[in-house]
């Protein structure tokens, strides 16, 4: 918008919104307005602003912002930018050249990384702006290619947005593209390790998973795939591009069986090296790029030569997709630099690979390193190869939620670590519980014979705790695909940090690893070992105001405040408020849960009014973009006689099951009598309580998606209190402590849990250790 704009000679300032300001100088006054590597949009609408100017000075106010510039080369004393608000006492004003101090965003790689590393700029900021330098970023030409960007210019964006967080991520999406929606398989588990399979030995693996009802719908093929054992005339194996035939004798066939188990496949590529005489396309490559062949010469991989690339993609990569294979991980772990000045070959390769993987139609994938501001355009991102460490464990929540300051939602990590470390059957299980309620669930590992992560190379009680969270991904298919849809419509990432929600409340700011996952879920993984008496590991988190319950135990725990959270390994906290509704399905196995279910379980946590908008649409075309999809609304409201309504299906029907079964889990609450309408008759129902969960069961059959559901209480309900008692006693029951301890403390619960500061108070006579303490407190002050 030209109205947006003001220019002098050597300057130009666009006042893209009331928060948003560009700023370029040109000592040439040559200004750039075509898409960046960064930047894809710049059209927004008219800003009200008003301008005060005299021969050597410049004034731009809006809303929000107070610019003031003295006209020449941009310069500590002569530009600044105030942000209105009272956001502190003296650091809300921007002066050129001074250090930020923002919220951060990621970083290229957790490659070697032991615990945290640093972490590059985000958008977001406690003192309320932030700034996105796009100087370097090189032009996207008309013709798809890129170009160098004039020198010693200067191309800044201002971010004066406050503590408006979401506004601002809306913003960066306008400037720098959407997010685009993920294919519904890269939601599933993926199963990942850097070992020498052979065909008949992954054939056998996948066998096994299935036997143990562990679901998967991505198989990560790693680099021996290809041929590694080259002579050593052309170099390292580490590239390659040939298949192993003594390894996967027909490929073809092996990613057709793969296929028929609803599986998607990704082979890992470490192109630096490029296409050596060796590899079967070289000769045909050779010869259409003019290369010596009959001497062997190499082609180089030389993302800045489209003739290169192009025959690459005709040659090497569509081959191999027409054989079966899905998307492609790229492992480029070599230098940043090319022969075009400025640009970053893994920003070349991330952005073509999309490009071409979508060349058909279909919704696109790759799976690659982080390259920088605009990165979210290409998910997924692979973090790297990180250590085997509690310390790594403990980093990764903070990392991967922290993506989302700017824009990068869909990490995938190495879940479990990937090299060398211990082995610590605990963290794996902890990692394990975080990967389920991360982006992307990837298990992955070393070649070391000893570091695979089948579940059953665990204890018992770890491996069926691994089995049942890498059974719940899948369950949580239906929840996970509404939150991928809502990253691209309403940019918000699947993790999120507490701030985005509460951005003035301090505590939100002290829980770097707690994040919502979703729009109905708060995590808080446990990255520390456990206390070995008492049989669990503890993590401080912070629960917003209001009423939660933990998905995993039923407990009620009242909000505003911090509490320190103990779990024994089987689970971590997990909290749904009041009135969340969670849909879920139970089709996980074979290729069903790449499906829109024919059966949805949802989960309703009773106490509060809630609702859920369920998005589906064909779950692998890029037609969500032009609306194709279909929603159902689901409301729930509380009472003494609460009444869930499941509203018809809106949009594209024929995208759905025609009919559809229900069991719809009421946690938290009390029995009751129920009626059911459909549409405008009374229906049977059928009614389950399971009164040691606190839980009314209603399954419904057969229901056409045209039509409302109505379930209404016709006698009271009310939710049930927290079985503190029992818990207690099951805890004492198992803590390793002195039997006499444990009798006390019980004796103390039994006659004054009626009196919650009488018991507490005596409790703490008993002089008992701290984290004993702290466990029973929690139990005893939930609610």
């Amino acid at each position: 918008m030209k109205t947006n704009i003001v220019q002098g000679t050597t300057y130009r300032i666009t006042v893209l919104t009331e928060r948003l300001i560009r700023l370029e100088y040109d000592a040439e006054g040559i200004f750039e307005d075509r898409k960046t590597q960064t930047v894809q949009d710049r059209d927004f609408e008219e800003v009200s602003f008003r301008v005060n100017e005299s021969a050597e000075s410049l004034e731009i106010t809006t809303s929000y912002l107070h610019l003031i510039y003295d006209k020449k080369i941009f310069s500590r004393n002569g530009l600044s930018i105030e942000v209105n608000g009272n956001l502190s006492a003296y650091h809300s004003k921007w002066i050129y050249g001074e250090e930020i101090h923002d919220l951060l965003g990621t970083a290229r790689t957790l490659d070697e990384a032991d615990g945290a590393i640093p972490l590059d700029h985000g958008i977001l900021s406690r003192d309320g702006y932030a700034l996105l330098d796009d100087s370097k970023s090189l032009i996207l030409t008309e013709d798809n290619w890129v170009e160098a960007r004039r020198k010693d210019v200067k191309d800044l964006y201002f971010w004066g947005y406050g503590h408006a967080y979401q506004e601002a991520l809306d913003d960066y999406h306008k400037l720098t593209g959407k997010t685009p929606m993920l294919p519904r398989y890269a939601l599933g588990n993926w199963w990942s390790r850097y070992y020498a399979y052979t065909e008949e030995s992954y054939m056998e693996l996948m066998e096994r998973f299935s036997q143990e009802g562990i679901p998967f719908t991505v198989a990560v093929i790693d680099m021996d795939w290809h041929l590694v054992d080259i002579d050593p005339k052309y170099g390292s194996g580490w590239t390659g591009f040939t298949w192993n035939t003594e390894l996967f004798p027909d490929p073809k066939r092996f990613l057709a069986w793969l296929h028929e188990r609803g599986m998607k496949v990704t082979l890992n590529l470490h192109p630096a090296s490029g296409i050596r005489a060796h590899e079967k396309m070289y000769r045909e490559m050779a010869e259409k790029l003019g290369i010596d062949y009959e001497h062997e010469e190499p082609i180089a991989y030389d993302v800045t030569d489209p003739a290169f690339l192009n025959t690459y993609f005709d040659l090497v990569s569509h081959p191999y997709e027409k054989e079966g294979v899905d998307f492609w991980w790229l492992d480029w772990q070599q230098e940043s630099t090319s022969r075009i000045e400025g640009l970053d070959p893994l920003w070349m390769i991330n952005h073509f690979y999309y490009r071409d993987n979508g060349r058909d139609g279909k919704r696109a994938l790759t799976f690659s390193r982080y390259a920088g501001p605009g990165s979210h355009r290409y998910p997924v991102g692979f973090s790297g190869d990180s250590i085997i460490t509690w310390e790594s464990l403990q980093f990764q929540p903070y990392f991967t939620v922290n993506a989302s300051n700017i824009g990068y939602g869909w990490w995938s990590n190495d879940i479990g670590g990937h090299m060398r470390g211990i082995k610590d059957e605990e963290m794996a299980g902890r990692w394990l519980q975080f990967g389920v309620f991360s982006p992307i669930m990837r298990l992955h590992s070393s070649k070391s014979i000893f570091n695979g992560k089948e579940p059953w190379r665990y204890g018992v009680e770890i491996q069926q705790m691994m089995n049942r969270f890498l059974r719940l991904r899948h369950e949580m298919m239906p929840y996970l695909y509404t939150m991928n849809y809502l990253t691209y419509q309403q940019n918000q990432s699947l993790l999120r940090p507490m701030y985005y929600e509460y951005p003035e409340e301090e505590c939100a700011y002290s829980v770097p690893n707690e994040y919502f996952f979703g729009t109905e879920l708060i995590a808080i993984p446990i990255t520390t070992p456990q206390i070995p008496k008492y049989h669990k590991a503890k993590v401080k988190g912070w629960i917003p105001e209001g009423e939660y319950i933990d998905i995993f135990n039923g407990r009620r725990y009242r909000g505003d405040r911090m509490m320190t959270f103990y779990r024994s390994i089987d689970t971590f906290p997990v909290l749904a408020k009041v009135g969340s509704i969670l849909p879920m399905t139970e089709e996980i196995m074979d290729g069903k849960v790449l499906q829109n279910p024919e059966k949805l379980v949802l989960q309703v946590f009773t106490g509060g009014d809630g609702s859920f908008t369920l998005y589906e649409d064909d779950n692998e075309s890029m037609e969500y973009q032009r609306g194709d999809g279909v929603t159902t609304q689901m409301q729930l409201i509380w009472g003494t006689n609460p009444v869930l309504t499941i509203e018809s299906a809106k949009g594209n029907r024929d995208l759905l099951p025609k009919e559809r079964d229900y069991e719809i889990r009421f946690i938290g609450c009390g029995d009751g009598e129920v009626e059911l309408m459909v549409g405008d008759m009374n229906v049977p129902v059928e009614k389950i309580f399971q009164d040691q969960k606190d839980t009314c069961i209603v399954k419904l059959s057969r229901i056409p998606i045209d039509k409302n559901v109505v379930i209404r209480w016709s006698t009271e309900i009310h939710t049930t209190e927290n079985h503190t008692e029992a818990e207690i006693y099951q805890f004492l029951n198992r803590a390793e402590i002195s039997f006499t301890q444990k009798e006390r403390i019980f004796q103390l619960v039994q006659e004054n849990l009626t009196n919650k500061s009488i018991l507490l108070s005596k409790l703490m006579a008993e002089e008992l250790e701290e984290d004993l303490l702290q466990i029973l407190s929690e139990y005893i002050c939930a609610i």
